[in-house]
């Protein structure tokens, strides 16, 4: 049932649903709402610092007082076009805000102001990278900008529901997807795209966890070769990748069931629990008439100019995958491991440092086959990586001269992401500095030919594979430290006299 890559024609195999009588694809699409970065809100100059004193980041505006009059943040829509632009999606130049209209304890206007019809930024499109080397591209419906509600405390006491008003009123660009997502991997190859390419502009930092980026996902399923959509739900806020990857298989494979059991989907909203691995019915889904949208009469229509969205143009960050083009242009990389290293920002940039006036492709190679690793098993980030890219490019600095081997720089580095350290201490401390010198080598070397006649003479009778073993007699007499390439031409030079 997974979706998965053929290597050999880099074909992908559909996601499939196996059913009692047919085959069901999944038809997924995601409204992604991402957290403006700005110091100030939307209509307000509140501000946004995440974890404050519930309540203590409200102005009157935000908590909707008779008479307060919104204003526009200017540097927030300038956030959501250049998240637009990163999107290879249309700006449009003329945009009106609009009232979303549903009454709830933590909207106190008992509307939201955001836009409908007439959105900041229309149709677009993302590649994402799959697991295989191939790419797909998923189309983007429309990024519009809208203000965030507050947030419902339902377990800080045993009867009340509080409110802390502090997101009221945050920036929010909502981008919505067209319904191309056809797996859980799809979903979440999408979704670190996305974030991927706002943590670059530096338009959201994208950290789920903390809710400044969350997911809507719309799911539906149909038979394998049908051509019509059908009923699909929305799982709400969901706020992790893999939450909603699970959630994904879950509602597909429920809604597969109930079709084959002779029910029908219901358009609604659902939630998503991942302690029991289920969905669960939260309420009907609106549709948009429901919501009785009209144009916000506080506010004039968003009016830009083709000079301010070319002026934003001009000053856009390199994107993810302009820079992964440049590592297999400059760098010779591959495809994998430039989309790799290019998957977050702080990981290019750790690797760049690394790789200046390093060989690239050994760069490449530590940074993912080796620190990646540690990363992984300590549970960081690369912004918290136990070894720095300068320490790092110091190790390689070693093993490239020939101070040290291969071997020992992996002895060096898994020292350095245990108790951190710089590596020519690390060295010095336990002795591991490779011998070099021609003299010591030679002695090294004509010690162990006179000791072995037997193996020499098995050498020199044809048995090539007895190299192997003078090179290990070496190292083992010189704990080590021996330059192994030295080692053996000396050995072969030597034998062959």
């Amino acid at each position: 049932m997974r979706a998965s890559c053929i290597k050999e024609n880099i074909a992908k195999m559909p996601y499939v649903i196996h059913g009692e009588n047919r085959d069901w694809e999944v038809i997924v699409g995601l409204e992604v709402h991402a957290q403006v970065k700005s110091k100030a809100k939307l209509f307000s100059g509140a501000a946004t610092d995440f974890g404050a004193e519930p309540n203590s980041q409200v102005s009157l505006v935000d908590a909707a007082f008779p008479g307060m009059l919104p204003v526009l943040n200017g540097f927030c829509i300038e956030q959501a076009v250049r998240t637009g632009i990163g999107l290879n999606a249309a700006i449009n130049l003329v945009s009106v805000f609009e009232r979303k209209n549903y009454f709830y304890a933590d909207l106190p206007a008992g509307y939201q102001i955001s836009q409908y019809q007439r959105p900041l930024v229309g149709e677009g499109w993302v590649n994402i990278d799959l697991a295989c080397g191939s790419s797909k591209r998923i189309g983007i419906e429309r990024l519009h900008v809208e203000q965030d509600a507050g947030k419902s405390l339902h377990d800080q006491h045993p009867t009340y529901t509080l409110i802390d008003l502090n997101r009221a009123g945050v920036a929010l660009m909502e981008i919505v997807s067209r319904p191309d997502v056809r797996s859980p991997e799809e979903a979440g190859a999408y979704l670190r795209k996305l974030r991927a390419i706002v943590r670059y502009l530096d338009t959201c930092d994208g950290n789920m966890e903390q809710g400044s980026m969350r997911c809507d996902v719309n799911v539906s399923v149909r038979p394998v070769g049908d051509n019509e959509l059908r009923t699909r739900t929305e799982i709400k806020n969901v706020n992790s990748v893999r939450f909603v990857m699970q959630a994904i298989e879950r509602e597909a494979e429920r809604q597969v069931e109930v079709y084959e059991t002779g029910g029908a989907v219901r358009q609604e909203t659902r939630l998503y629990d991942p302690t029991k691995g289920e969905t669960r019915a939260m309420r009907a889904k609106e549709f948009a008439h429901d919501y009785r949208y009209f144009p916000d009469p506080d506010l004039l229509p968003l009016t830009l100019t083709a000079e301010y969205v070319a002026g934003i143009r001009a000053t856009m960050a390199e994107l993810p995958d302009q820079r992964k083009q440049r590592y297999i242009d400059d760098y010779g990389l591959s495809a994998y491991d430039a989309a790799v290293l290019t998957a977050e920002k702080e990981a290019a940039e750790y690797y760049e440092r690394l790789a200046d006036g390093r060989d690239p492709k050994l760069a490449a190679n530590w940074v993912i086959t080796n620190l990646f690793a540690v990363l992984n098993k300590q549970g960081r980030s690369i912004a918290n990586s136990p070894i720095s890219a300068d320490d790092l490019g110091a190790l390689l600095d070693l093993m490239t001269t020939n101070k040290i081997s291969g071997r020992q720089a992996k002895e060096v580095f898994e020292a350095m992401a245990e108790g951190g350290g710089k590596p020519e201490a690390i060295v010095a401390e336990r002795g591991l500095s490779q011998i070099t010198d021609a003299g010591a080598l030679e002695a090294a070397v004509d010690a162990a030919i006179a000791g072995n006649p037997k193996q020499v003479a098995q050498f020199r009778g044809g048995n090539d594979k007895i190299l192997g073993w003078f090179v290990g007699q070496i190292m083992k007499a010189t704990k080590g430290q021996a330059n192994p390439g030295q080692v053996n031409a000396l050995l072969r030079k030597k034998l062959k006299d």
